[in-house]
């Protein structure tokens, strides 16, 4: 039992722990020390002390409180450091008790240090095993790494070689593609041609729409080139979806052949990695992540089928090609005969219609002439209207500032009187110009509407000498050749 106020026993009296028989792991140490912020044993919110100081206050203590607020203990527990004996001699251990401790510390060095030996021996010889172990492994995948890369550079050569015939095949498609769709699209201009025609006709007014020889030349036309056109539409439908097989099996190789050098790229640069490479990191738990979805047979197996699917698509599309050369020949002389025998028709309808349309300018103008000196009379008149409207406004500003003038003096006086009949003249005056505004605005009206109808029917007639005239014989001018519809241009 101590009493109070005396230090406590020297730190090396207590018995130490044993040592550990191993090293604590790498990444315990790291973890215990990785996320700490350094401690700074200064602190600067505390006044400047020195070092010892502070190691003496620790080891020395005394039983003066450190500030005014601390009481310190209470005066019967308070035991002072006089001691009883005599001439004031006092000692704490006794001469055993340090031969003891410093016995005791030897041999507590001397077991640490042995046990310190065979630990590195130990290490030792576990490091020269694992570097041995880490070699071999090492050495196994990077082998294994080496022959997976040959096999990619084996079925990227097989998949460029197909891939280069199927992309001379699809060229060789598409290129018949596009003289079917020329020759398509060199039909459909004369079948537009007399189609618009009919239409263009139907577009005329009144009197002009006639059923004559020419709508009915015209109507046989379209009969023919529809017959051409459909026969060609089929066999370009046909095309189109070799087309885009072709298309698809030549995606899948180039797919296939994407990710095969994405593949190479990713396990050369794997293959030539080394202890001494950079960018080599710690990806904790990945060798528990399993991304694969195929096995090596499976692999072979699917580079395989693409490049069998391909060859199939090639030799479809040599035989349509064959078959689309001859039905061009067959279509380019059904068209040529209907063409000729539709444009005389239009001559005579031109010339009728441009002698009345020569009529309705003549009475067009005149009204015209009309319309404008009317709108000038109208002009005049409203001018007038707004003269009178601020003479009335000052007639009437007049008459509401003499109502202001105080008791007697609002005399009905002959100025009064004049005012008033100023008001009424202008009121009456202001009525008759609007009438004359309100019928000269119809008159405007009538001769507009008149102008409309001669208008409208100068339309009708420029309509009917627009289709017959512009449109349907300006279309008819030109026949696409046939080596235009063969698709060779």
């Amino acid at each position: 039992m101590e009493l109070y106020g005396y230090p406590l026993k020297a730190k090396f009296n207590q018995p130490r722990p044993p040592p550990p028989k191993v090293l604590p792991a790498t990444g315990t140490m790291t973890a215990s020390y990785k996320n700490r912020i350094p401690y700074h044993p200064e602190s600067f919110s505390m006044p400047w002390m020195p070092d010892s100081y502070y190691k003496a206050a620790a080891l020395n203590p005394t039983l003066s409180p450190l500030t005014e607020s601390f009481p310190g203990l209470p005066p019967t527990k308070i035991v002072p450091f006089i001691s009883e004996r005599p001439n004031g001699v006092f000692s704490r251990h006794s001469l055993d008790d340090w031969h003891r401790s410093n016995m005791t510390n030897y041999k507590e060095s001397e077991t640490t240090r042995h046990n310190a030996e065979r630990l590195r021996a130990d290490l030792t010889r576990t490091i020269k095993d694992v570097y041995q172990q880490a070699k071999r492994t090492q050495g196994e995948s990077t082998k294994n790494l080496g022959e997976r890369v040959n096999d990619i550079e084996y079925w990227k050569s097989e998949l460029c070689i197909e891939l280069d015939a199927m992309i001379r095949e699809t060229n060789s498609l598409t290129d018949m593609q596009k003289r079917l769709e020329r020759a398509l699209a060199d039909t459909e201009g004369p079948f537009q041609v007399a189609h618009k025609c009919l239409l263009n006709r139907e577009k005329r007014m009144g009197i002009d729409l006639v059923n004559d020889d020419v709508e009915k030349q015209l109507i046989t036309e379209i009969k023919t080139i529809r017959s051409c056109r459909e026969r060609l539409q089929q066999c370009l439908d046909t095309v189109n979806c070799q087309l885009m097989c072709n298309k698809e099996a030549r995606q899948e190789l180039e797919k296939d052949l994407a990710d095969k050098q994405m593949g190479h790229h990713i396990d050369s640069k794997c293959y030539q990695l080394k202890n001494t490479s950079r960018g080599i990191h710690y990806y904790k738990g990945v060798e528990r992540v399993d991304a694969t979805v195929s096995v090596p047979e499976t692999w072979a197996r699917f580079t395989d089928n693409n490049i069998f699917r391909s060859q199939s698509a090639r030799a479809t599309s040599a035989k349509l090609r064959a078959s689309t050369e001859s039905l061009l020949m067959g279509t380019a002389d059904e068209m040529w005969r209907q063409f000729s025998k539709v444009n005389d028709a239009f001559t005579s309808r031109i010339t009728e219609t441009a002698n009345a349309k020569s009529k309705i300018q003549t009475h067009l103008a005149k009204t015209r002439q009309e319309i404008f000196q009317i709108e000038t009379k109208i002009q005049v008149i409203q001018k007038t209207i707004r003269d009178k409207e601020v003479q009335l406004k000052v007639a009437q500003t007049r008459l509401d500032e003499r109502t202001r003038r105080p008791n007697v003096e609002l005399c009905r006086d002959a100025a009064q009187i004049r005012l008033v009949q100023e008001v009424n003249e202008i009121n009456e005056t202001l009525r008759n110009l609007h009438q004359c505004l309100r019928a000269s605005e119809d008159m405007l009206q009538m001769l507009v509407r008149s102008k409309g109808v001669l208008e409208h029917d100068l339309v009708v007639k420029n309509n009917s000498l627009f289709i017959d005239q512009e449109r349907c014989m300006g279309m008819r001018k030109s026949y696409p050749s046939t080596v235009q519809i063969l698709g060779y241009v």
